[in-house]
């Protein structure tokens, strides 16, 4: 089984193009040690994990 066709041109397909907003971050935690325990500095970038089990 083949999984590529590396025969193909790959210069006949667009280059991608990305969209990235930009993110205004007007905040920053003053305490360094929960900053770094969170894992950033930004309190708007604070996003816990709140993961569910997804049954299909």
């Amino acid at each position: 089984m083949q999984d590529y066709n590396f025969d193909e041109r790959f210069e006949h397909y667009p280059i991608a193009m990305a969209y990235v907003p930009w993110q205004h971050l007007s905040q920053i935690y003053e305490n360094l040690e929960e900053a770094f325990e969170i894992g950033t500095i930004f309190p708007e970038l604070d996003k816990p994990f709140t993961g569910r089990r997804v049954i299909s």
